[in-house]
């Protein structure tokens, strides 16, 4: 039995059944009856023994409250019924005492403190009229028993507050927890992405340099057979290697963040002081790359942005502009953001008059960059330029002042 869901209606178990609460409550009035036998036995001067009635009046009043937890008012009325016929025949007023102050405590721990108010205030009411009608020393004695009433109405409203404060830290804890939850699988939702993001980014540009590498060995190879330039060939294919190991390289470091535990580090992003390098690649697949940086600082998460945004860029440079390339690249800082353009002067594949194709494919690479520019809160616009070739500008806010 749970005496703690019996004595604080409401608190406890929520999985209490309605005949579980029925055979406790029915348990607590039996033992309500015993006590009041027993006080009826035991004690005198304060009302004269049961006779037959008495009993069955004393017993009927025990009935209701096995219903207590599940009608508090009809279980109070029937209480009522029983009680008023017992008191005004004058037997012993002690006896129903303990299902009385049960019945009432009942009331005011599962009820509004409105319907406590005034129903106790009723009981006291009628019980004070009654009893000083009767003569001062009945009116003293009415007084002195009023304490406990008024003392059990606010002990069952102390336990329904304390009810509703338990309810809501539970409450409160479970929707912490589900914010956690949500919290964590955002987070793990944002981690996916990021490393498809820098996967797509990486892949790209490596195997797009490998490609142009590779048909730059090949074309070598078929160029003059008899006249092979070995030189070329060899730095063709030192090229691809190193692109390759670099790749590696940064395809190790991404991947090892899904293999990483929660508390361990994800490594340093890749920032502006790699774009030499991102520049070099380009001109190995035959680019011409002018980089010009400025003395600029920047968190470490828009240096990552800009460094994946110059490499998409470069990316769809090589990989678009056709042979002769020359592409431009500048990144400096005004007020608190930074500034990125890259510009090559690229021409398109040439394509049948019945099926022109535009400057760049539609595809991931020009989405990832605006995601990129976007997740520190910056804009990128991309387009054909007028005088011909290919520009990316993009916008990405510092919060440094320069």
């Amino acid at each position: 039995m749970d005496v703690k869901h019996i004595l604080v209606p409401g608190l406890g178990r929520r999985d209490v059944s309605a005949a579980r609460t029925l055979r406790e409550d029915t348990l607590l009035a039996a033992v309500a009856a015993v006590a009041a036998v027993v006080i009826a036995l035991t004690t005198s001067g304060n009302g004269r023994h049961p006779d037959a009635l008495g009993w069955a009046l004393l017993m009927a009043a025990h009935v209701p409250s096995a219903f207590r937890r599940r009608a508090p008012v009809r279980a109070f009325l029937g209480l009522v019924v029983c009680a008023v016929p017992y008191h005004a025949l004058d037997y012993n007023h002690t006896a129903p005492m303990v299902v009385s102050m049960t019945a009432l405590y009942t009331i005011a721990a599962t009820g509004r403190p409105l319907r406590t108010l005034f129903l106790g205030a009723g009981v006291l009411g009628i019980m004070l009229g009654v009893k000083f009608g009767e003569g001062m020393t009945e009116g003293t004695e009415a007084l002195r028993i009023s304490g406990w009433i008024v003392a059990f109405l606010l002990l069952g409203v102390i336990v329904r507050v304390h009810r509703q404060y338990v309810a809501s830290v539970v409450e409160r804890a479970e929707r912490a927890e589900r914010t956690r939850e949500e919290e964590a699988r955002r987070r793990v939702a944002e981690e996916r992405l990021r490393v498809a993001r820098d996967l797509h980014d990486l892949l790209a540009h490596s195997i797009t340099l490998v490609g142009v590498q590779t048909s730059v060995a090949a074309h070598v190879l078929h160029a003059d057979p008899d006249r092979l330039d070995r030189v070329a060939v060899a730095k063709a294919l030192d090229d691809i290697a190193e692109t390759c190991r670099t790749a590696r390289g940064e395809l190790r470091a991404t991947l090892e963040v899904l293999r990483a535990g929660p508390d361990d580090s994800r490594g340093p992003l890749p920032g502006l002081d790699g774009l030499p390098d991102l520049a070099e690649a380009a001109r190995t697949a035959g680019a011409t790359v002018d980089l010009s940086v400025e003395n600029v600082e920047a968190p470490p998460a828009v240096g990552a942005a800009a460094y994946r945004i110059v490499q998409e860029a470069l990316t769809n440079a090589v990989r678009h502009g056709g042979p002769g390339l020359t592409v431009r690249v500048g990144i400096r800082s005004r007020g608190d953001a930074l500034h990125l353009r890259v510009a090559d002067d690229g021409t398109p594949p040439a394509t049948s008059s019945s099926s022109p194709e535009p400057d760049r494919p539609a595809g991931f690479g020009l989405l990832g960059m605006r995601e990129r520019a976007r997740s520190v809160g910056g804009t990128l616009d991309a387009g054909p330029r007028a005088q011909g070739g290919f520009e990316v500008a993009a916008v990405l806010p510092t919060g440094v002042a320069q």
